[in-house]
């Protein structure tokens, strides 16, 4: 399973979605599912069924227990984990899941994209 995690401020638009995407998956291998935080899903469903890739709604706890490889100051003061993208997409992947793209922010500053390889075996 390969999941794209995103994390998204208030205001954002789907174009900022899909240009965080774009720039995370740049020559990598196509996602098989999309996440985000559950009370962020609403702005992503319409990505989801776009690409017809499953949305998994990740629980607070679920973010709070994915060790995250970067730090964003705005995702510790709103959330108290270093990213959202990247905590939603390690969890969303499975209790194994890796890594495979950091972060990546939209042009506009407004939504971030991760993706992590896991499964649930």
């Amino acid at each position: 399973m390969i999941v794209a995690g995103f994390g998204h401020r208030a205001g954002a638009e789907a174009s900022s979605l899909s240009a965080a995407l774009a720039l995370a998956q740049a020559g990598g291998r196509p996602v098989t599912a999309l996440a985000a935080p559950a009370d962020k899903t609403a702005l992503l469903a319409p990505l989801a069924r776009a690409l017809a890739l499953p949305l998994i709604a990740v629980t607070p706890e679920a973010l709070r227990s994915a060790d995250t490889a970067t730090r964003s100051a705005f995702s510790l003061i709103a959330r108290g984990i270093g990213s959202v993208a990247e905590a939603a997409a390690l969890a969303a992947a499975g209790p194994r899941a890796l890594l495979i793209t950091r972060r990546h922010i939209s042009p506009d500053r407004m939504a971030t994209c991760a993706i992590a390889e896991g499964s649930f075996a």
